[in-house]
């Protein structure tokens, strides 16, 4: 007995003096196999989206000797939302959730900081872009990861027939299914998007372009904006309608442009330009490519005429519509450290590109090293459709969040009254003229700086 029990020590002694020595490797291990992670992530549009997280989530548990429990909780009926806010206020639930895009920053004093998570994978892969930095840290503190899976972006869905038959716009040529510029992509800006929504809605294919009070009218409004220098309140809160030529300009711009759409589209929820262009009655919209992908199983003779291109430029610039989703982990999580080691794994390359490929290009990365995916230029009808869905460098473009840069407790309640889309429809609709609708914009500003 004796000998045995020597011979153990002896065993134990030399493996510890062997990983001290970095001779021994395996893989880390953050918990006993009997602890659980609760992980509660978005109920992805694209089914296939929620097999890529599981089966990552089960490849690392099993790596690190973690059972790691996967939820999906669907945002119809903003359950996700309503989850979120149950769990804030009982300070128990899920250790990790998918967190929508304001809510970083609504729910950051209850969120474990991440900046070291966040180091490392910038040390990697580069900085993530600024929307995504603006979200999700909060006061010099990173409070959330940029997720992959259920972020998007809503560049120009193009009718590439139409635009060239009723606009004269070669946009293929324009922004080919390379990584370049084509002829006439200089020329790729809000004049010529103007001149070619006349056409098309006087063809009777209109551009469309939701302006109601639903997140695509709002997102493709911002970048609008954005793209015209044209914010609302700066970073410190500051309301800056007063005397704001560029603002003006922008919402005169949109005010000719809602001219030549739709009558109805004052009321389109974010369905509505999905159903025109897939019902052959739009030569474009905004979009991310789920559009495309329902048009390929339902209408694939409009699915084969589609071709994504970025956004026109406007004076100050050329911005894309970014809506993101972030994956937070709760301050009062029993188990932080596996939570951000599962997050980091998630958030590697070939994880990314995995949930990338899953979703048919949907997902996009936050750093911009990942826009290589071959997934965008393989996908088809017609093949390299999504070519130009992610921001690539040639683009010149940046990503948009609507309302930026006002703080985001100001911003997100202007996102959510849509005061942007609201102020072109009361001159479209209501009768004022701009600078009545500007005078309306500033005082509900105003009111919510207050906090009325």
């Amino acid at each position: 007995m004796a000998d045995k029990d020597l011979s153990r020590r002896a065993l134990l002694g030399a493996g510890a003096t062997a990983f001290a020595a970095g001779t021994l490797s395996a893989p880390a291990v953050f918990a006993q196999p009997t602890t659980t992670l609760r992980c509660g992530f978005w109920d992805h549009w694209v089914p296939a989206g929620n097999g890529a997280i599981r089966e990552l989530c089960a490849e690392w548990g099993q790596q690190n000797r973690v059972n790691v429990q996967v939820d999906f909780i669907t945002s119809v009926g903003n359950q996700n939302l309503l989850t979120i806010a149950a769990q804030a206020q009982s300070r128990s639930g899920h250790d990790l959730l998918s967190f929508p895009t304001w809510e970083p920053a609504a729910k950051a004093d209850l969120l474990e900081p991440v900046d070291d998570v966040m180091g490392r994978l910038i040390g990697k892969y580069g900085p993530v872009n600024d929307a995504a930095e603006y979200l999700g840290k909060i006061r010099g503190t990173w409070r959330a990861i940029p997720a992959v899976s259920g972020t998007q972006m809503k560049p120009a869905c193009v009718r590439f027939d139409l635009m060239e038959q009723h606009a004269g716009i070669d946009i293929r040529a324009m922004w080919p299914a390379e990584n370049r510029r084509g002829p006439g992509a200089d020329s790729w800006n809000w004049d010529t998007f103007l001149a070619a929504a006349e056409k098309c809605h006087a063809a009777g294919v209109p551009f469309g372009m939701p302006m109601g009070s639903f997140t695509d009218a709002v997102d493709t409004t911002g970048a609008i904006l954005a793209s015209f220098g044209a914010s609302m309140m700066d970073a410190r809160g500051n309301v800056t309608v007063r005397g704001n030529a560029k603002l003006k300009t922008a919402v005169e711009y949109l005010v000719r442009l809602a001219r030549f759409l739709p009558n109805d589209v004052w009321a389109w929820d974010d369905g509505a330009n999905n159903r025109a262009l897939i019902s052959g009655r739009s030569a474009l919209i905004f979009n991310p490519p789920s559009a495309w992908a329902v048009a390929k199983r339902d209408a694939p003779q409009v699915a084969e005429k589609c071709w994504t291109v970025p956004m026109p430029a406007g004076p100050e610039g050329r911005f894309v519509p970014y809506l993101p989703y972030f994956w937070g982990i709760w301050s009062f999580s029993r188990n932080k450290g596996p939570a951000k080691q599962l997050l980091e794994f998630l958030s590697e390359r070939a994880s990314a590109e995995k949930q990338t490929n899953t979703s048919n290009g949907y997902d996009i990365p936050p750093f911009s090293s990942m826009s290589d995916f071959p997934v965008w230029a393989n996908e088809g009808p017609p093949v390299g459709t999504v070519y130009n869905y992610p921001l690539r460098e040639h683009h010149n473009a940046r990503a948009s969040v609507a309302q930026a840069p006002a703080p985001a407790e100001f911003a997100v309640q202007a996102y959510q009254q849509a005061l942007n889309t609201k102020v072109v429809a009361r001159v479209n609709q209501g009768g004022e003229t701009v600078d009545q609708a500007l005078a309306w914009l500033e005082r509900e500003l105003n009111t919510i700086r207050r906090g009325g």
